[in-house]
């Protein structure tokens, strides 16, 4: 029996309703499967504790995050604290002190979710985008001059490495052979950002001559954005910068039927820090309370965790769980059912069990 130790962040507005609905989950996954267990020990940071504290986490989160496993969030930000400041107090300091350089998120069409594109079926939207996590548009370089005065300068640097841009490449072309898939699409702007964009182009071209088998393709972020609703069964493995992987996931996520399905999984595939697993949605201020968040997406990154420690029978009876409870009609209002979070969690944990 293998010992999991999963450090819980619940965070704010939604999260603390859609990560116990994770978490019941996969206890009913660890139950069916047998060969492992978990450990849960919960964090209440986010944006009440800043409130309380003035950070989003102590001084020494990052030490005690860093002996876990896995790190578990649910979402970050909410009224009252400013989205840069909340971001940048959590999500972002772990993304970075663990090197969780991959972003991983799944975009596809689940069998019982509508799709706005009319047409479409599950086998046409299967695809994975992989956005670089660490540097480029989020870089945290530039400033303010003369602030709040008629000549007041905004300045933000954007950084990309060799190193940095060549890793999450190459983990795409890897990902594409291990996973049996044929093509690998890259997204730029080098039209029109002339320095760093076509940098990125000249290392995706060079990497892409290592794997002969695959086929490489580099779009203008504009013109993939379109494909992605007028040509999704085109796509099996896209790669981007932090910022257009950022805009292009929530485009999945719509056409795939919800981004309230939408998981995601941040990874720091050497295994040297612990791999954090959230959501694609916010906070969701606006439904928070109400008992209507969709649990789907946590449930979801819950899976990948699992698939990420080794276990990937367990992680598909989960999204095969999913998929039952959506077929059987058990959906929250945001794909146009009406039950609530706990409903859909309990269904999706009724369906692991028949699962075993």
């Amino acid at each position: 029996m293998r010992d999991i130790r999963v450090a819980v962040i619940p965070g704010d507005g939604i999260g603390v309703e859609v990560v116990p609905a994770g978490i019941r989950v996969l206890e009913a996954a660890a139950a069916a499967d047998g060969r492992f267990r978990f450990a849960w020990d919960h964090f209440p940071w986010g944006c009440q504790y800043y409130l309380e504290n003035g950070r989003m986490m102590p001084e020494d989160g990052l030490e005690v995050l860093r002996p876990y496993d896995c790190l578990f969030l649910g979402a970050v930000g909410y009224p009252g604290v400013p989205d840069h400041v909340s971001l940048w107090g959590l999500l972002l300091p772990i993304r970075r002190a663990f090197r969780l350089y991959v972003n991983l998120r799944p975009v596809r069409l689940l069998p019982g979710v509508p799709t706005p594109l009319a047409g479409r079926s599950p086998g046409d939207i299967d695809f994975v985008v992989i956005r670089e996590n660490n540097e480029g548009e989020y870089s945290n370089m530039g400033g303010r001059l003369y602030q709040g005065m008629a000549q007041e300068v905004a300045v933000q640097n954007t950084v990309f490495t060799r190193f940095g841009v060549e890793r999450v490449i190459r983990y795409a072309f890897e990902l594409a052979r291990k996973t049996g898939r044929r093509r690998v699409a890259s997204a730029t702007k080098s039209n029109a950002i002339n320095y760093v964009m076509p940098f990125w182009d000249e290392v995706f071209a060079a990497v892409a001559r290592e794997y002969p088998g695959i086929e490489a393709e580099q779009f203008h972020i504009d013109a993939l954005s379109a494909r992605f609703v007028t040509h999704p069964h085109r796509f099996e493995v896209v790669v981007a910068s932090n910022l257009f992987g950022d805009i292009l996931t929530d485009l999945g996520a719509a056409i795939a039927g919800s981004i309230g399905i939408a998981p995601s999984a941040n990874l720091n595939p050497e295994g040297e820090y612990p791999s954090l697993f959230e959501p694609v949605h916010g906070s969701a201020p606006d439904i928070a309370g109400r008992g209507i968040a969709n649990p789907l997406g946590q449930i979801w990154s819950g899976a990948m965790m699992l698939e990420h420690l080794g276990f990937p029978e367990a992680a598909n009876r989960v999204l095969g769980a999913m998929v039952a409870a959506i077929q059987a009609g058990v959906t929250t209002p945001d794909l146009g059912g009406r039950a609530t979070t706990e409903e859909v969690a309990e269904a999706v944990c009724r369906e692991v069990a028949k699962g075993s």
